[in-house]
């Protein structure tokens, strides 16, 4: 069989590579009416659509193998700019640009690693807790079928979590050197960026204009009709931006991590990106998660910067606090103020339910405290799955034993980049990457005390970008510990 493969393989190099030109026009010949035969096919069997979908994964798939980190930065756009896109077709499932961007970026690193392109693997000190968590949301979800049905979606939904987590293992091999690890970061935060732009434009233009370019992407799988989010959804109080994340709260999460990530490079003298592009990245950032009206978002985002300001740059106080004195006084950020005190006091219904919702998670906790209820449903009536809290969910559905495994991963993670700080201080450049991915995953721990799209099975994005910030931030404590041991 290999025997017979190699001999096809030195044939067409003759053929393609020959002096003779009728020869390579001969092959070509053949070689465009195959593929025209089978494109004819797709479209007949499949239809345009998708014969266009299977041309663009191809495209992909192709640059991808050329260099992995096309696939990050695609994968990074994707999170960022479309995080609800999926193909416009149904093979029983309907994948995502998600789906496929995470498919093609591991399944190519495994493919050099089992073909011997890449002989070893990088890991870091969170690879063990992290396997850890991985084995015990196993457990879990095995276990938690007792209590519902194992549906196609919950499959498939659960395979991707996995995925998105292990992920951040992907990320450690692949950032080896700071080139690598600062190309990943300049993405993100360019994504971000334009994110947060579009989200202000959007904003700005009228109701009825932005449901209709909203609403247009319900070809490739996002909410069609009224799409735009309004507090407490009256649109009688204002508007909530959404750029193309669906979801204020959702959209919020992300600016917040990528504020928390981008402002140190404002402190140093060669930041990643030209300093005034910094600037207004900085500036769209904190503007857009103003307007989503995410009270946790908010909340993320300074305790990402507190961080900052305490461990490295204390003037960003300054900053913060003269930030915060404008919102309170300027005239068109009150209703901005009214329902931040509101959130505060207990006072509005969101807040009201999130409290109700602690409460049966804690029982839910209290009665199956070990693995969780699993993944597929709570086995008691009186109470249920889906609590806005990353912590209380993972409790819910992996019990104790889970929450143990997560915390473990953040311990150790941290533990890694303290060890590492005096060798951060020796490089301004790199200290700002350190300093920033640290604040960025902080950043969303605190989010998740009031959000749970960091861990849910139906924000597969919000979960890629958080491991996705955990990888980057271990595989910077690991370079820091090798300039350490080995400083040439």
């Amino acid at each position: 069989m290999c025997y017979t493969r190699h001999m096809f393989d030195r044939r067409l190099d003759r053929a393609l590579f020959s002096g003779n030109p009728w020869v390579v026009a001969g092959t070509l010949a053949v070689a465009c009416a195959l593929a025209a035969a089978l494109g004819g096919a797709i479209v007949a069997l499949g239809g345009p659509l998708v014969a266009a979908a299977l041309a663009a994964a191809t495209l992909a798939g192709l640059l991808v193998l050329r260099d992995l980190q096309i696939g990050f930065l695609g994968l990074i756009g994707i999170v960022s700019l479309l995080p609800f896109a999926a193909f416009p077709v149904d093979i029983g499932i309907t994948p995502t640009f998600l789906d496929a961007a995470l498919a093609a970026v591991v399944g190519v690193w495994a493919l050099r690693i089992a073909t011997g392109r890449q002989r070893d693997i990088v890991t870091s000190p969170i690879t063990l807790p992290l396997l850890a968590f991985l084995l015990v949301a196993v457990f879990a979800f095995i276990l938690g079928l007792q209590h519902g049905a194992l549906t196609s979606y919950l499959l498939r939904h659960f395979a991707e979590m996995l995925l998105s987590v292990g992920f951040a293992m992907v990320v450690v091999d692949y950032c080896r050197d700071w080139r690598r690890l600062e190309g990943l970061v300049q993405g993100l935060v360019l994504a971000a960026g334009a994110a947060a732009l579009l989200g202000i434009a959007l904003y700005a233009l009228p109701d009825e204009l932005t449901n209709r370019l909203l609403s247009r992407l319900s070809v490739i799988g996002y909410p069609a009709g009224m799409v735009i989010r309004y507090i407490e959804d009256n649109p009688e109080l204002a508007e909530r931006a959404i750029s193309t994340s669906v979801d204020p709260n959702v959209l919020g999460g992300l600016l917040a991590m990528a504020t928390a990530l981008i402002v140190p490079q404002v402190f140093i003298p060669r930041p990643l990106l030209p300093r005034w592009l910094v600037i207004v990245i900085v500036g769209g950032l904190g503007l857009c998660l103003l307007l989503t009206f995410s009270r946790g978002s908010m909340a993320a985002a300074a305790a990402g910067l507190t961080l900052i300001a305490v461990v490295r740059y204390p003037r960003l106080l300054l900053v913060m606090v003269a930030a915060g004195v404008l919102i309170i006084l300027l005239p068109w950020t009150r209703e901005y103020v009214l329902h931040f005190g509101e959130g505060l006091q207990l006072q509005d219904l969101a807040t009201q339910m999130r409290i109700g919702e602690y409460t049966d998670a804690l029982k839910l906790m209290a009665r199956y405290p070990l693995f969780g209820v699993g993944f597929a449903g709570s086995p008691d009536i009186d109470l249920y799955l889906g609590v806005a809290m990353v912590y209380l969910t993972i409790g819910g559905e992996m019990g104790i034993l889970g929450l143990a495994a997560f915390v473990a991963v953040v311990a150790t993670l941290f533990a890694a980049g303290w060890r590492v700080r005096e060798a951060a201080r020796s490089d301004p450049g790199h200290e700002a990457l350190w300093l920033g991915l640290y604040a960025a995953v902080s950043a969303g721990l605190v989010g998740g005390i009031f959000d749970h799209f960091l861990f849910n099975l139906d924000f597969h994005h919000s979960v890629t970008i958080f491991w996705l910030l955990v990888g980057m931030s271990a595989a910077t404590a690991r370079l820091l510990a090798t300039s350490v041991v080995d400083p040439a």
